[in-house]
Parts: C-alpha cells; structure tokens; sequence
C-alpha cells in the first residue's frame, strides 16, 4: 500500500516537473516568431545586397529634444507709460513693423502738460537771470556794483540754466517730440495736453497691453512689447541622460515643421531642472529670415554634440522593425545564412545609430537589401 502510495506521489511530482518546463519554455519563446528562423540566398540573390561590417567608432552624439520658439529677450523691450492718464487712442497693429520714436499710443496726461509749463518757466527764468548776470557783469567793469553782487548774478544765471535743462530733460523722459520742445523754447503756445508713448527701439509690435479708456501710471503700465524678430530663442528641453552631452556652443538644427531647415547655436544651458518635466532648459539663438519661427510654436531641435563618443555605429538603412515595432538587423552568420537580430538603438548621429545592444564588433550585417530579406522571410 505504501508503495503505490509512494509510486503516485512521484508520478505527480514527474507531471508538475514537466508541465513547469513546458510553460518556461513558452515564456522565453521569442517575440518575434521568425527571429530565430534562417534565410539561405543563391548566388544570384546574393548580388541584391550589400554588408556592413560592425566595428567600433568614434562620433559626435546628436540629441533629439522638443523645443518652443520665444523672443529673443536680450532684443525685446517692454515700453512702460512714461506718464499717468487715461489712453485716448491706440495707434498700432499687433504684428506692425515699428521705427525708433514712432507714436504707439495717446494719453491724456496732466503729467504732459505739467512738463510743458516747468519748462516754459524754466526758460523765461532762465533768459531773465542770464540777461541780468550779463548787466551786473557790465556795470562791475565800470565799477557801478560791488563784484560780490555780480559773482551772485552769475551764481543765480547757472541755477536757472540748470533748472531749465532739467525741465528739457524731462520732456525727452516723457517722450515729447521734438517739434513740440523747438515750439516752447520760441514761445509759441503748445495747448495739447496729450502725451505720446513711442517706440524706444525698431522692431514689430509683439504685446499690446492696454486698451483705450485704460487708466496708466507713470512707469509702473507695461503698454507694448517691441521685439527684433530677426533672431529668436528656441528653448530645447533636454532629458537628463543627454544634459552631459550638450554644451555651449553647439550647433543645432531647428524643425519647424514647414519643410524648412533654421540652424542656431546653444548658448546657455540651464542650472536648474524644471520640477514638472524633470527636464533641463537649452536655449539655442537661432537666426529667424522672413519670421519663420513664431513665439509659443514648438519645433524639433536637434543638438550636435562637439563631445565624443564611442560605439557601434550601424547605417539606418540596416534597421527595421519587426510585427512588435521592435528594432532588428539581419546578421550573417558562419554558414553563410541570415538571421534577425533584435537590437538596441541609441542615439541618431546624421544617416547611423548607435547600438549600444545586440550587436559585436566583427558582426557582418546587411544594409542595402535589408528589406528583401525581410519580404522573403514574410512569405
């Protein structure tokens, strides 16, 4: 009794063995069904394709990133109200090509005209206390006053003269024409009351951010942004494992998606990493002919590496992609066959990947003719 006892707990313990080896078996079967399958080529199918011979080589890494275009900042100028008001009247288009000094907007300003009447008395008194400096200066010659009473004339004169430079100083501040500053110092009247916000610099109006009715204080209201779009940023976000890779100085090739190529050069890279993305910030300034690249437009930046590298470097015509989408190549082996050979692709480096896994120095793999061994292997 115990023997068969015995001899049933071995048959059971025979079975679970064999079953748990059937199902490793399944387990490590390969993914793709036709990996480990042989193409054997006549001579004459054998003048289809050509070989590569897989040796290590030394290369400039090239890192793919996404980016999204911004002002170039160090050639944008925000322009703040020079003066408190109400705005009258917007004078510009976004998008609108702009020159040093022209009008942007109309402001009713006390602030204007409280400039205009400083200097209109800066300049009367400046003209009374130089004529009278020049008299007293006259009679002192003659001896008709004593010279400390011309020596304080005169004193009285540079005063006023530098007060009414200081009043002329601050309608230059405020943006007055200078139409307007050659009618005050002739005496005519000047009854406008508006003052004009314009342009610091050339460029296109990019931001507009008041509106008419909208109340301004005096160098605190961000009113336009001016911009040179003939150079812009495009800020690439790189992964950790490339920020190694990337240094100043670098050239990049910009894709925005138009056909176009634009080519620019990393100039600064980020000390810190964003908390959202885990990613770090390359800024690359690139040269914008005809305005091609637009704020807030995202591209695809390719950054060449100036830092070498080793590895396997293979032809991208050698890859392709199995049911899986999984990267292969197909390998000769001794016997003169061919077989896939699932790989690991590292980064692009112009018309090669790196392998970094699959593949040994020596290997001999197919690269022009790749795609009918594949078609011959499907049928």
């Amino acid at each position: 009794m115990l023997n068969n006892s015995y001899r049933a707990t071995a048959l059971l313990l025979a079975i679970g063995v064999a079953l748990a080896g059937c199902s490793a078996k399944k387990d490590d079967a390969p993914i793709d069904p036709l990996a480990n399958s042989a193409l054997v080529l006549t001579p004459e199918q054998k003048r289809n394709i050509h070989l590569y011979t897989v040796q290590p080589s030394a290369f400039g890494k090239t890192i793919e990133a996404s980016g999204a275009v911004d002002f170039d900042n160090d050639h944008a100028t925000s322009v703040l109200a020079p003066f408190s008001g109400p705005v009258t009247q917007i004078l510009v288009q976004l998008g609108q090509r702009v020159s040093k000094g022209q009008a942007l907007a109309v402001v009713s300003s006390p602030d204007f005209s409280a400039a205009v009447s400083a200097y209109s008395k800066a300049l009367a008194t400046a003209r009374n206390a130089r004529r009278l400096a020049d008299a007293d200066k006259d009679l002192s010659a003659h001896e008709g006053i004593a010279s400390r009473e011309t020596a304080q004339a005169q004193t009285d004169a540079a005063n006023a003269d530098a007060d009414r430079d200081a009043a002329r100083q601050a309608l230059v501040a405020l943006s007055v024409d200078p139409g307007t500053i050659r009618n005050i110092e002739a005496g005519r009247q000047v009854t406008r009351s508006s003052g004009v916000i314009r342009a610091p610099v050339s460029g296109t109006v990019v931001e507009r951010l008041i509106t008419p009715g909208q109340l301004l204080q005096a160098g605190t209201t961000p009113s336009f942004t001016v911009a040179n779009l003939s150079r812009v940023w495009v800020l690439a976000q790189l992964a950790s494992s490339d920020v190694g890779s990337v240094r100043v100085g670098d050239r990049a090739e910009i894709d925005p998606g138009t056909g176009s190529k634009l080519f620019g050069t990393v100039d600064n890279i980020s000390a810190l990493v964003d908390p959202d993305t885990r990613s770090v910030t390359a800024r690359v300034v690139v040269d914008n002919p005809g305005g091609l690249l637009k704020k807030q437009m995202y591209v695809g930046v390719r950054i060449q590496s100036r830092r070498e590298g080793t590895g396997l470097l293979v032809p991208v015509s050698a890859i392709l992609r199995d049911d899986e989408n999984l990267p292969f190549v197909y390998v000769v082996k001794p016997d003169g066959s061919y077989v896939r050979q699932h790989v690991t692709l590292g980064p692009r480096t112009g018309d090669q990947f790196d392998v970094s896994d699959g593949l040994q120095p020596g290997m001999k793999i197919v690269v022009d003719g790749a795609i009918f061994l594949q078609f011959m292997q499907s049928q």
